[in-house]
């Protein structure tokens, strides 16, 4: 056979010997390109593992670089480990939104110091408004920055406004460059609601509101969001990439535990 180097052929008796019995796959084996096979065979060492960005790269269709940084940023650790906290009202009305949110996103894109404002954030996220659609995941779509909402005789401003096709909802993101606060909420479900009854069209589901915050303890979201009506979740972002060897080791202990990767963390 001419053409291919060693290393090429190598690659391909592995692709080959990998996937061979797993006829699971196949579909998904078909769709992405060679390159990005590459990244996923060479870097991810779990078939758990293999399988799980597979099928995000297959659904989300990220390009050959996305692949690789989704890897860098620990995507499955974070997935497993870190599934996002959503208000109880969020459950009931989109049983489905887990699949949709994460509890972490990772801006290292955007290059911020460790100190930024949150005028800093916002100008950044517009600045790199494609490659963020790509982090919040399939099916948003972008609305506006500082959308203004008016009640009463006031005006109001929503940090971004999104809307996610496969919930059928407008999704509204308030920014914070500070820890989570409970009394957050308060402002976030204003705005739902004025978004519900101002704005909402006939055929869609009540909008969704995502607090993004520097930081956050789960314990004190996990209480505020347990008690609020509005459908919300409470997330954090990061501006660095996080420690993958960290995160590795406390999914081998998370394996350790439980065998094997719930269907939730495959079936994103």
């Amino acid at each position: 056979m001419r053409g291919f180097s060693p290393q090429n052929l190598w690659r391909m008796r592995q692709f080959f010997e990998t996937y061979r019995n797993d006829s699971k796959l196949s579909p998904l084996l078909r769709v992405l390109p060679w390159s990005s096979h590459l990244h996923i065979l060479s870097r991810a060492k779990r078939s758990e593992e293999r399988e799980f960005y597979l099928r995000m790269a297959t659904q989300n269709r990220w390009p050959v670089r996305e692949v690789a940084r989704q890897i860098d940023s620990a995507l499955l650790e974070r997935t497993v480990l870190n599934p996002p906290k959503l208000s109880t009202a969020l459950r009931v009305l989109q049983p489905q939104a887990e699949s949709f949110f994460k509890d972490v996103y990772q801006l290292e894109f955007l290059g911020l110091p460790a100190e930024h404002s949150e005028q800093d954030l916002h100008r950044s996220l517009l600045q790199h408004l494609g490659r963020f659609l790509t982090e919040l995941g399939r099916d948003f779509c972008y609305v506006g920055t500082e959308y203004p909402v008016q009640v009463g005789n006031q005006d109001f401003a929503l940090d971004l406004l999104f809307f996610h096709r496969g919930l059928n909802c407008l999704v509204a993101i308030e920014l914070k460059v500070t820890a989570f606060a409970p009394e957050h909420l308060g402002k976030l479900n204003f705005y739902l609601e004025a978004l519900d009854r101002d704005h909402r069209k006939p055929h869609e589901n009540p909008a969704i509101g995502l607090l993004l915050c520097a930081s956050k303890d789960s314990e004190v979201a996990e209480y505020a969001l347990s008690r609020t009506l509005s459908p919300a979740l409470v997330a954090k972002y990061q501006t660095q990439l996080p420690d993958k060897h960290l995160l590795a080791a406390k999914l081998h202990e998370f394996y350790a535990l439980n065998a094997a990767v719930p269907d939730a963390a495959t079936d994103i």
